[in-house]
C-alpha cells in the first residue's frame, strides 16, 4: 500500500472522531457563543477535509487544477476561521 494511501486514510480517521466529537458537542450546547464556536469549527474542519481529499481526483484532473482548487479550500477555511471568530469576539 503506498505511502499516501496510508497517510489518507489515517488524516480520514482523524476528520472524521473531530466531526464526531464536535458534532455531540453542538447537540449538548446548541445556542449561545459557545454553539457558534463548535459550528465554526466545524465548517472549518469540513473545507480542510475537502482540500486534502482533492487528490482523489489525481487521474482525472490536471495537478495543477488539483493544487489550486486544495490551495483555495484551504484559504476559505483559514478566512472563515478568522472572521467568524473576530465576529464571535467582537458580539
Amino acid at each position: 500500500m503506498p505511502t499516501q494511501t496510508i497517510i489518507l486514510i489515517f488524516t480520514l480517521i482523524i476528520y472524521l472522531i473531530i466531526i464526531f466529537v464536535f458534532n455531540k458537542a453542538r447537540v449538548k450546547y446548541a445556542g449561545g457563543r459557545v454553539g457558534k464556536v463548535i459550528n465554526l469549527i466545524l465548517v472549518t474542519v469540513c473545507l480542510l477535509f475537502i482540500a486534502d481529499y482533492v487528490v482523489i481526483f489525481n487521474n482525472v484532473i490536471d495537478t495543477n487544477i488539483l493544487e489550486t482548487v486544495k490551495e483555495l479550500f484551504r484559504t476559505a477555511a483559514l478566512i472563515f476561521l478568522a472572521y467568524g471568530g473576530a465576529k464571535i469576539a467582537y458580539s
